[in-house]
């Protein structure tokens, strides 16, 4: 895929923003936007790799996917770009692993305008610094992927979702790797996946009646230390649901600051700073970077 001008677009002065679907914020108010190319460049089921734009809409991606049986673990609405630029994992990420995992190679446009590379076609050639994982999260602020290569994966025979009124660390402790363990203070929710035998064997454990899908996730995502999510779900008051086993609670409130925020803010800073000292790529879009000054 030709990034040549996407990168024209970019360009090296002047603040500039990125939107796909505009499911995730849409482009910064005010500021000159762009859109990364779209389109599947190439999918390699046997390899479990597919290479295609940015800008392509996930819906599309799933589709290729599962007409070979297989799934990308990302959230499935938006772009593929928008997704990883916002570190949106699947809420399956207990079983299915977390958005950083998913991107294997990405060609990126730097503040500077020019056309960068990280990472590879596979994950046995990759060595030195995984530039991908600071990419997947980064919401624009370290450049603008342009095209990437995601990995692919078999998709499970069966998924289906439980729910009951029961503790979420014992239905953990009774289950081999299930697929999303969510718990709001009362009610756990339980995804397993895999063949159909083993998941009605395990479904039979946790003595929890089957139900249509996950329930409604609230819009705001907090990462909670792992020993801290039982006490940030009762701390929300009935608004919040954990993703327990993983750190992460969505809430219907931002996340509150944390003690020790203003030396993550300060890290994050440094870092974009790094790779773009004017603070012209997405400005204002990255929580973190809120009020970093656009020359």
């Amino acid at each position: 895929m030709d990034l040549t001008h996407f990168a024209e677009q970019v360009g090296s002065t002047g603040p500039v923003s990125i939107s796909g679907a505009g499911t995730r914020g849409g482009p910064v108010p005010g500021v000159r936007c762009v859109r990364a190319p779209d389109g599947i460049v190439d999918y390699n089921p046997a390899e479990m790799t597919l290479r295609c734009g940015a800008g392509t809409p996930m819906a599309e991606v799933t589709e290729a996917l599962a007409a070979a049986g297989q799934f990308v673990a990302l959230a499935g609405t938006g772009t593929v770009g928008g997704a990883l630029a916002t570190g949106a994992s699947d809420l399956r990420r207990l079983g299915r692993g977390p958005a950083r995992e998913t991107l294997l190679q990405a060609r990126f446009v730097t503040a500077d305008g020019l056309i960068a590379k990280a990472g590879g076609p596979t994950v046995k050639n990759v060595s030195g610094f995984d530039l991908c994982r600071l990419l997947v999260g980064s919401h624009g602020a370290l450049g603008f992927l342009g095209d990437v290569i995601v990995r692919t994966r078999p998709a499970p025979d069966v998924s289906r979702w439980f729910a009951g009124e029961v503790d979420p660390d014992m239905v953990r402790g009774r289950l081999y790797r299930p697929a999303a363990v969510l718990w709001d203070g009362r009610t756990t929710w339980v995804c397993l996946e895999g063949h159909r035998a083993d998941v009605c064997d395990q479904a039979a454990l946790t003595g929890m009646t089957e139900v249509d899908g996950p329930p409604p996730i609230p819009p705001h995502t907090w990462s909670v230390p792992l020993h801290q999510v039982r006490a940030a779900v009762g701390a929300a008051a009935g608004q919040a649901m954990a993703e327990m086993g993983v750190g992460i609670v969505h809430a219907t409130e931002p996340q509150p600051a944390q003690p020790q925020q203003s030396a993550i803010v300060e890290l994050h800073r440094s870092m974009a700073a790094s790779f773009d000292p004017s603070g012209r790529m997405n400005p204002g879009r990255f929580p973190l970077l809120a009020s970093t000054v656009v020359a």
